[in-house]
């Protein structure tokens, strides 16, 4: 994570994201560099424009908490909880699968 932290840093500060960049930044932290994240990290955003990637993940709608459906379902109870936990455990698989998908790309990268 901090090599992308890294990469943030400089887009902040005006400074071009290039192997030479991230790793003077990585190394003024401590880090122990590891050349080959370092390609990878260029590589991946090498056409990425942060300003908007950070836009766009901040305009995206935060996932709902896991119990926020359990509230208004306990309002309107009808009776029949097997059925709503049968919900509950199908919803608990599918935001698995959601946040599998959107660690694809540069989470994956490191780790």
């Amino acid at each position: 994570m901090e090599y992308v932290y890294a990469a943030l840093t400089l887009n902040e500060s005006g400074e071009e994201i290039n192997e030479e960049n991230i790793t003077a930044v990585l190394e003024a932290a401590g880090v122990d560099v590891e050349e080959s994240r370092v390609k990878a990290l260029v590589a991946a955003l090498e056409d990425v424009d942060i300003e908007e990637a950070i836009e766009t993940a901040a305009a995206a709608p935060a996932p709902a908490a896991g119990g926020a459906g359990g509230e208004v379902e306990a309002a309107d109870d009808d009776g029949d909880d097997e059925a709503d936990e049968a919900e509950e455990a199908d919803d608990g698989g599918d935001d698995d699968e959601e946040e599998e998908a959107s660690g694809e790309g540069l989470g994956n990268l490191f780790g």
